[in-house]
């Protein structure tokens, strides 16, 4: 027997079937799970207004009440368990070499980087957006803009991807389809310069990702904004932004077959889960693992109409719990190795006491980044933030090490603010 109730109702113990938004949209790992800690009730009420709860699994009805308050302690301290052993096996695979070194060497750094890139990065704003409006006006689009386009991201990225990486921190709720696009773009090549694509297949990569979600300019905006969840009839007309982005770019000349594998499969999932094929494992193609990868990561990492961002951090971590199931294991980890464990633009405390912003990669040393020092350990602002460079910085007699990731919002942080970025706003 199933009831409705309120997030704000749920308890330890409750078993969750069904949530009053489709799964995919949400970083919940399992399709129908037992309550074992109060992080998935903050979770959930994060995301849901409502859920639907299986009574004849709520075991907890059955329990009295010392049982209950010693199952959510041993629930938690299971939960901080399994979150530390995540956290470990995340750093592990992050700080490992690559096995082959390098594909590319970095021939920038990132402050001239930035300014190389930022004309491109403007034209290529200017290009979605324009690409976007034809596709809603029923127009032509055409090829050539886009690839000239990324194939000036692509030669950024080869430079040196942190630059863009910088850019792509740049997010706006209110233009959400078109700028993620343009970031869906930039993180699919960045993603493919580490895994060493060559530079033909990068663009080509480049042009999937950034027309990937094109069909959804056939979707009502009403239903792409909505605030609330959406019906099971939204949500199926939302999926059919699949199929009409492919019947688009198929009918485009000159965008290449593979690129198209990118609109076609982003939605797809490695256990077959996904939509519209419900493709799985080896069926999707290596564009279509990219797409499906980097799409997911951005839209979780941005703030919705429906939903607050989570940091990259957090992201990386449910992606890495997911692996196997939502993504390819072995690119999941691949990926994870090119975002790094301290992506650009998280907040980190260090071991000093001393709060920054994470600037750029040590691509050497992954754990080693350059971090903008915001914060002095007794949480006053620096007059003027220096960066440090954690391969080379110590205090003392000790080496700085980052700590943790922090939340922005427990230090009133815009991360932004701190990136080389910075002096282009």
């Amino acid at each position: 027997m199933k009831k409705k109730i309120s997030v704000h109702d749920l308890e330890l113990g409750m078993y969750v079937s069904e949530l009053d938004r489709p799964w995919l949209e949400t970083p919940f790992l399992f399709q129908g799970f037992e309550i074992r800690s109060l992080e998935e009730i903050a979770q959930l009420k994060r995301y849901c207004q409502f859920v639907q709860i299986d009574i004849a699994e709520y075991k907890a009805e059955r329990r009295g009440r010392a049982a209950m308050e010693t199952a959510a302690i041993a629930g938690v301290a299971a939960s901080s368990e399994l979150q530390k052993k995540i956290e470990f096996e995340i750093l592990r695979k992050a700080a490992a070499p690559t096995p082959s070194g390098p594909y590319y060497q970095d021939l920038t750094t990132v402050e001239e980087e930035v300014q190389a890139v930022y004309a491109a990065y403007e034209e290529a704003k200017s290009l979605i957006r324009s690409v976007m409006n034809d596709v809603r006006l029923g127009r032509i689009i055409h090829a050539g803009p886009t690839k000239k386009v990324v194939a000036q991201l692509a030669a950024s990225v080869i430079r040196n991807p942190d630059a863009l990486i910088c850019f792509s921190q740049l997010r706006h709720k209110d233009e959400y389809t078109a700028l993620h696009s343009l970031r869906v773009s930039i993180l699919a090549l960045v993603f493919g310069r580490q895994i060493g694509l060559d530079v033909d297949a990068l663009n080509v990569l480049g042009v999937g990702a950034l027309l990937h979600d094109i069909g959804k300019m056939k979707v009502p905006n009403d239903i792409l904004n909505k605030p609330e969840p959406l019906t099971e009839e939204e949500y199926r007309i939302v999926q059919t932004h699949v199929p009409l982005g492919v019947s688009i770019l198929e009918s485009t000349p000159q965008i290449p077959h593979a690129a198209i594998e990118v609109a076609r499969c982003h939605h797809e999932r490695h256990d077959g889960s996904g939509y519209m094929s419900g493709m799985r494992r080896d069926e999707i193609g290596l564009f279509g693992q990219i797409g499906a990868i980097v799409d997911y990561y951005d839209a979780i990492t941005s703030d919705r109409a429906y939903h607050t961002g989570l940091s990259a951090h957090v992201a990386l971590r449910q992606m890495y719990t997911g692996r196997g199931r939502m993504f390819h294991p072995e690119r999941v980890e691949q990926f994870i190795q090119c975002m790094g464990i301290y992506p650009i633009g998280s907040i980190v405390e260090l071991n000093t006491g001393e709060v920054g912003v994470v600037v750029t990669m040590n691509r050497e040393r992954r754990l080693k980044p350059r971090v903008t020092m915001v914060l002095k350990p007794n949480a006053m602002p620096y007059d003027v933030p220096q960066t440090v460079d954690l391969m080379e910085q110590t205090s003392g007699s000790r080496s700085l090490e980052i700590e943790r990731v922090v939340e922005p919002g427990l230090y009133a942080i815009n991360p932004v603010d701190y990136l080389p970025v910075a002096v282009n706003l």
